[in-house]
């Protein structure tokens, strides 16, 4: 009995098959994709509508076959072309993380100078040149939006008030903000107070689109002590670290031969 790659989905109650093979030798869950078309009615129902790729346990049954089997894949040259159109909707990308540049900033001075609740002198600091490298692909990015202004009026027959909350974009320092855009929203309500006059308020509410390079900088402290002659002296030293992820295309020939390989390996 042979345990072919398969196409599937969860069974009716949001499982996995039982008659697929869980084992570390086999895969499972792999390439999830919905296996509904947009703006049709769907051909697969919650939760059996997105399409995973398996070994299962035996053949299918000639005579029929549970309603969580999808298809099967018989050829190397199918499970590529297969996970080729998958990942071709999906927009694979293979994303690596690459330290970018590292800086080191180190502080000295006799112990007694550190921790003063009024600096006084007694620390010196030298920095390092930042040492820069570059990664393999095309810089990642992230595209996202937020809500970075709201204004609240309130007008009543005795007077009118106004609150602003502005919420700035953060991003981190190494990384570089583009393709902005900010689009407005007003949301007018009408009612009474406790006293039951009249009061209108007028909700309008930015937010902007944006775009920034997926970098993030970190640093860790290190710190040592000498003593000589009864006299301590302290040194910091802060590693500051840039990393950027880079994108690169998805290798679909890699991932069908891995996996062939598996089901080739569980089948000799």
């Amino acid at each position: 009995m042979a345990q072919p790659i398969v196409k599937y989905t969860l069974n009716k109650k949001g499982q996995i098959p039982e008659w697929i093979d869980m084992s570390d030798a086999a895969f499972a869950g792999l390439h999830g994709i919905t296996g509904n078309k947009t703006g049709y009615i769907p051909k697969y129902e919650s939760p059996q509508d997105m399409i995973f790729l398996g070994i299962a346990t035996g053949d299918p049954d000639p005579d029929g076959t549970p309603d969580d089997y999808v298809g099967i894949l018989t050829t190397k040259a199918l499970l590529q072309s297969y996970i080729t159109a998958t990942g071709s909707t999906l927009k694979y990308k293979t994303t690596t993380a690459t330290v970018t540049g590292i800086q080191t900033a180190t502080t000295t001075g006799l112990s007694t100078a550190w921790g003063q609740t009024e600096y006084s002198g007694g620390l010196s600091t030298s920095t390092t040149t930042k040492h820069t490298a570059s990664g393999v692909g095309t810089v990642a990015t992230i595209s996202t939006s937020g809500v970075t202004k709201v204004v609240v009026k309130t007008d009543t027959t005795t007077g009118d008030s106004s609150a602003t909350t502005d919420t700035p974009i953060v991003i981190d320092a190494a990384s570089t903000l583009s393709g902005v855009s900010t689009s407005v929203g007003i949301v007018t309500t009408t009612g009474t107070d406790n006293a039951g006059l009249a009061v209108t308020t007028t909700t309008t509410t930015d937010t902007t689109s944006y775009t920034y390079t997926d970098v993030t900088t970190s640093s860790s402290t290190s710190t040592s002590e000498t003593t000589t002659d009864g006299v301590t002296t302290r040194t910091d030293t802060v590693t500051t670290t840039e990393t950027t992820n880079y994108d690169t295309s998805y290798d679909y020939a890699a991932e069908a031969t891995l996996l062939w390989d598996k089901y080739t390996a569980l089948n000799s």
